[in-house]
């Protein structure tokens, strides 16, 4: 229309001729002259041109089942067009990869502007009323390496407070501590919680709102008496807060997460932890924009549930302990007293921690690790059975972690004949006076340079009675010898003489 504008103007207005103003606006005289004998001004139209074959044609439902395909699973997970025409060239296509680039992005478009359900009604939560949870996976650098991170978003609706939990796995004790931590940040518990249907939550997902959910979940809703509410199947909008949470907090505060290098993960929580509440004090809030995140945050604490006790959030099963007094726990091995060796004890699985207890209701701690296949000692599990078998000091893997002074007392024992066995009596007296104090009783004997059971024995009873070692014991005296000793071996001679007499 724009140059049927300028052909009337110069031919009509500024009498123009044809041929020149074809000329100029670089169009054909003829369709020129065809414009021009028009009646009214109307806009052009061109016959459509007839299909040219193409080497895609008979890959495009290939290609569209694809890229169909594709859209269905997670932005990691997708093929790149450029595996796309890898794929149909060893199919036999012979055209360039523009072609197929063309056809992908022609395919997006369409699938961008075809049209879509109905539009959302935007929604309003009351202070306290509820909040959305939600899990996200992320990628920092912790102890040098890469990890891939689940990270608990807790969002309150009414405020938009929220709180990031970083875990390295997904799992039922995880969702309970996110929740302990997130709701001892808020002050209190808001009436509901909305979430999608997570495994950790759902059992098994029924018509509409119909779902079985998991018993520890149950119990945990029971404890902090919350109302827990799970979205329909794939409409992650009805929880769509904590999902815009999600994109916004990968922006901002995931960003600079990455860029920093961690030494655990205990330190990046607590980092995230001061970044969210620094980000309440920085974010408006979009319902009244003149006052912060933080503000609102305050009116909403007064109107939530109370706090109780943190609810004890672990997850228990029954295991045997092996011969080796080992138990098997997500492909790692763990060490525990030997006199549980062959029995069944009950391991409670904390986010941090193992808690093993036996048949009698003895506990043991243990620091969990989420690397895979790695054995764990603590080799004072194994003193009792060292005491029935002191051989297995010398290659016994164990005690290969033992502190270094018991250590270098081990290797000068066992220099000598027999030094297994003393050794084991060392050892045998940690359970009775502690680690520490026989470490210091160790260290005094080595210093002396009389590495024996019987010196570290009586140092240990020294400084259980409150007195110092004659090692370290030291007498300051103002008196001074006017006539130093003489060795005289014939003052020995004569009492053996007078002895005699007496004897006599």
């Amino acid at each position: 229309m724009g140059t049927l504008s300028k052909l009337r103007r110069m031919v009509l207005r500024e009498n123009v001729s044809v041929r020149e103003a074809a000329r100029r606006l670089r169009i054909s005289r003829n369709t020129a002259a065809k414009w021009l004998n028009e009646s009214q001004m109307v806009e052009p139209r061109y016959p459509q041109r007839a299909a040219v074959p193409s080497l895609l044609d008979p890959y495009r439902e290939q290609l569209a089942n694809w890229l169909k395909a594709d859209s269905y699973r997670g932005k990691r997970e997708r093929r790149s067009v450029r595996a796309y025409f890898e794929a149909i060239r060893a199919m036999g296509f012979t055209g360039s990869k523009n072609l197929v680039y063309g056809f992908c992005s022609n395919w997006r478009q369409e699938q961008a502007n075809a049209p879509r359900n109905a539009g959302f009604v935007p929604l309003s939560f009351e202070l306290g009323e509820a909040f959305q949870f939600d899990w996200s996976c992320e990628y920092v650098v912790i102890g040098g390496l890469r990890k891939r991170l689940e990270v608990a978003h807790t969002k309150l609706a009414a405020s938009r407070a929220f709180v990031l939990v970083a875990y390295f796995t997904q799992s039922h004790e995880m969702l309970f501590d996110a929740h302990t931590k997130a709701f001892e940040v808020f002050g209190g518990v808001p009436k509901r919680g909305i979430y999608d249907n997570m495994r950790t939550a759902v059992d098994k997902v029924g018509k509409g709102k119909e779902r079985s959910v998991n018993a520890r979940f149950e119990s945990m809703t029971g404890h902090y008496l919350f109302e827990a509410e799970f979205c329909n199947r794939a409409a992650g909008w009805e929880k769509g807060r904590v999902e815009k949470n999600v994109q916004d907090r990968r922006r901002h505060i995931w960003r600079e997460a990455a860029e920093k290098r961690w030494t655990s993960l205990a330190e990046l929580n607590d980092w995230l932890l001061q970044a969210c509440q620094d980000s309440w004090a920085e974010l408006s809030h979009p319902d009244w924009p003149e006052l912060t995140v933080a503000d609102v945050m305050q009116d909403e604490r007064s109107r939530l549930l109370a706090l109780p006790k943190a609810f004890d959030g672990y997850v228990e099963q029954p295991l045997r302990v092996t011969s080796t007094a080992l138990i098997h726990f997500q492909r790692n091995r763990y060490s525990v007293p030997c006199e549980w060796v062959n029995t069944v004890v009950s391991l409670r699985a904390y986010p941090e921690f193992l808690r093993v207890v036996d048949s009698h209701g003895e506990v043991v701690d243990l620091v969990r690790s989420f690397e895979r296949d790695q054995t764990f000692y603590d080799w004072r599990h194994y003193i009792s059975l060292i005491e029935r078998k002191p051989g297995a000091l010398r290659n016994g893997a164990p005690f290969k972690t033992m502190p270094e002074p018991l250590q270098e007392l081990q290797r000068q024992l066992l220099k000598n004949a027999g030094g297994d066995r003393v050794m084991a009596q060392v050892l045998s007296a940690i359970p009775m006076h502690g680690l520490d104090t026989v470490l210091v009783a160790i260290e005094i004997a080595l210093e002396g340079g009389r590495a024996s059971a019987e010196h570290v024995i009586n140092t240990l009873a020294r400084l259980k009675d409150g007195a110092r070692p004659l090692a370290v014991l030291q007498i300051d005296t103002p008196l001074t010898l006017q006539t130093p000793p003489l060795a005289n071996v014939s003052r020995y001679d004569s009492l053996r003489t007078q002895e005699a007499r007496h004897v006599q």
